[in-house]
């Protein structure tokens, strides 16, 4: 792969990291106790927060798909990859930590979306029509802050075996 080619790769791979990572970063530390503090914990910050997930979740898929190819490339270019499955160096070691963490921030992200939040938004909807079940609202809520904090979590470990690979 020529400098260029690979130059403009590392720079959507940290472009796309640095929203994905951060975006979720802002969302835990920030967002969200603001949004409590501001409208309390009643129905307008649901209708906030799932405003907000529905407008960033785009946005995270893309820099996942980003994240993936742009990944693939560097990661085939660099002097130290042996191969698939070849874990012979710490770099590839260290390359294998990170990927297991991506995988598990994909799982907790796939949960989040395809479980947990569209089930917050039907108890809202029964909610507003008096159906609601507040223990159960209150358990996926728990869920879903439980498993963005992981991802979050997971994120900052990725950018630390990144740095770590980076530096062998």
């Amino acid at each position: 792969m020529s400098q260029p080619t690979l130059a403009l790769s590392l720079f959507f791979h940290l472009v796309a990291t640095a929203f994905w990572v951060g975006g979720l970063l802002i969302t835990v530390v920030t967002v969200w106790p603001e949004s409590r503090r501001a409208l309390g914990e009643g129905s307008e910050t649901m209708r906030l927060l799932f405003r907000l997930r529905a407008r960033m979740t785009p946005y995270f898929n893309l820099a996942l798909a980003v994240l993936l190819v742009t990944g693939m490339f560097q990661m085939a270019a660099n002097e130290n990859y042996d191969g698939l499955m070849q874990f012979d160096n710490e770099w590839s070691r260290v390359i294998l930590f990170k990927h297991i963490a991506l995988v598990g921030m994909i799982i907790s992200g796939a949960l989040i979306q395809f479980g947990v939040a569209p089930a917050l938004e039907r108890l809202t909807l029964l909610d507003s029509k008096g159906k609601g079940d507040p223990a159960e609202y209150a358990r996926l809520r728990r869920r879903e802050v439980w498993l963005t904090w992981a991802s979050a979590a997971l994120g900052v470990l990725i950018l630390a075996f990144s740095a770590w690979a980076g530096s062998l």
